[in-house]
């Protein structure tokens, strides 16, 4: 389950407006000083120099790197601002390259159950926090793969601090397939504008989208159009009520496939069942959002199958981009679990408010839609360990061990869940990501420079480097000896402005 979940509250979104104030950056003119900071005395972890990490200075210079300096410690630079880094580790910012962020943790994803579930004044705390949540932790590059709300993008990127933004512009579902099915059929066209045209359909596609109009090449040029870097696609027969949804066949996956290889984008698919991956990898895509934890027939073998595995060497093969996406599953569970309410970190990244509606009988509606048979919580833990996050972490340690091709995206929020919190579920993604095996080299990699290269973005992010832009992050700890480093976090610096840990969490008088 993912993406199907969304907050599509365009008036709400008006009134939300307001409560984001408007971001203003100076910059140096042409008779200003430079505006400078020197990183001194800390030890440099970037993803290309794995095997030189040693202690030095980074001088950020109007909001890039412009120098680095390992080993030895030059003199301070003119009219800089010293930072030392002694004891800490400086790292690239984080890249989660799979957000949503107009989906709302734990609320109905329409707008149309009453003023007492839309919340707005708890909702537009939460859209005022949201990018600090992500910096909290370290993020500070996002990629939101299925914009469904502009507005609320928009509104992110006039937050007087947040991450910098990217998007696959609207998604291309199949007409009436997957996300598309989750919305009454008398609005969902207009929910999803830039679907896919099935002829085999047209009785049941209302009669103003015009054949024409929704081609793969013509839904690629919109994404384009829009400022798009990728584009995102779906194959899912679906779950739940939800089953035998329309699915799109080889011949039009090529055509979206020669559309976006034109338009120099990159092409991800939503697909988590092994049926879903082996038709990503037939038809020549960038990334698989998600990890296989449904492999149809062959759920009840307790070992990796041959033929997934004959698969999952294709993926290594090719280099397809790989989204494990493990939080997806620990999402939907987290309604079983006593404990996950109570950490400490919750209260760091969501406001009192939401946080104690969660905790209360209406914020846990969802759980009985997970559990529509109402089995105790110890049986629906057992049933998600056996299964499904079973089959995901044997895929995954598959891959690991060939050293596959790992992109790092959390699909937060993937449900109507408040287990997929902003900033947060990445950090509990790393750590389910070593329990199914990636080494935290691997981890470290999926999530700077791997996700860089993968979305083109490589000669700006990713690495400790002059002339990239200065997103960094310094850490307590080394992320190359624990994942805890990732809760360590210092200080973040946004294009050179420098951004205390402590200054982005939840202000508890809130």
């Amino acid at each position: 389950m993912s993406d199907g979940w969304i907050c599509r509250t365009k008036i709400l979104c008006l009134i939300l407006a307001s409560l984001l104030p408007t971001l203003s950056t100076a910059q140096s003119g042409p008779n200003q000083a430079p505006n400078r900071t020197w990183i001194t005395d800390v030890s440099i972890i970037s993803p290309e120099k794995l095997n030189h990490i040693e202690k030095g200075s980074v001088l950020i210079e109007d909001g890039r790197i412009v120098s680095v300096e390992r080993r030895k410690t030059p003199k301070k630079p003119v009219e800089a601002t010293v930072v030392s880094g002694e004891g800490g580790f400086l790292i690239p910012g984080l890249i989660d390259s799979h957000v949503h962020l107009a989906s709302i943790p734990g609320m109905r994803p329409e707008a149309s159950f009453g003023p007492a579930e839309a919340k707005p004044k708890m909702i537009g705390e939460y859209l005022k926090q949201l990018p600090r949540s992500y910096l909290y932790f370290g993020y500070t590059t996002l990629i939101d793969l299925a914009v469904v709300d502009r507005g609320v993008l928009d509104d992110f990127k006039q937050a007087p601090l947040h991450p910098d933004l990217y998007n696959c512009g609207e998604s291309l579902p199949f007409a009436n397939g997957y996300p598309m099915s989750f919305a009454p059929a008398a609005i969902r066209f207009k929910l999803f504008p830039n679907f896919i045209y099935d002829a085999a359909q047209a009785s049941s596609i209302p009669s103003e989208y015009k054949p024409q109009d929704h081609t793969p090449a013509a839904a690629v040029a919109a994404v384009k159009g829009s400022g798009g870097i990728c584009v995102k696609t779906y194959f899912e027969r679906g779950f739940g009520n939800d089953r035998n949804l329309p699915v799109m066949g080889p011949d039009v996956l090529a055509d979206i496939r020669k559309a976006v290889t034109q338009a120099g984008l990159v092409l991800m698919i939503h697909a988590n069942s092994f049926e879903a991956q082996k038709f990503a990898v037939d038809g020549d895509v960038d990334v698989v959002a998600h990890g296989m934890w449904n492999w149809g027939n062959l759920d009840r073998q307790t070992e990796l199958p041959a033929e997934i595995r004959s698969l999952l060497d294709r993926i290594v093969q090719d280099k397809i981009g790989y989204q494990p996406t493990i939080q997806v599953m620990q999402g939907l569970r987290a309604y079983f679990d006593p404990e996950y309410l109570n950490m400490k970190a919750i209260t760091k990244v969501v406001p009192v408010e939401m946080l104690e509606w969660f905790n209360s009988p209406d914020g846990k509606w969802f759980k009985k839609e997970i559990n529509e048979d109402n089995e105790p919580d110890a049986d629906v833990l057992e049933g998600f360990d056996r299964g499904p996050l079973r089959r995901v972490r044997q895929v995954v340690a598959y891959l690991a061990a060939k050293d596959a091709n790992f992109l790092f995206g959390t699909d937060t929020p993937s449900a109507p869940t408040y287990g997929n919190l902003p900033g947060l579920n990445g950090y509990l993604e790393m750590q389910q990501l070593q329990k199914a095996g990636l080494s935290l080299e691997q981890i470290f990699r999926a999530a700077t420079i791997n996700n860089a290269r993968e979305f083109k973005l490589d000669s700006q992010l990713g690495t400790v480097e002059p002339g990239k832009i200065a997103n960094l992050v310094l850490l307590k700890k080394s992320p190359l000896e624990s994942v805890d480093a990732y809760d360590s976090v210092v200080t973040v610096w946004i294009h050179g402005s420098s951004i205390s840990r402590n200054s982005l969490a939840v202000s508890p008088n809130k």
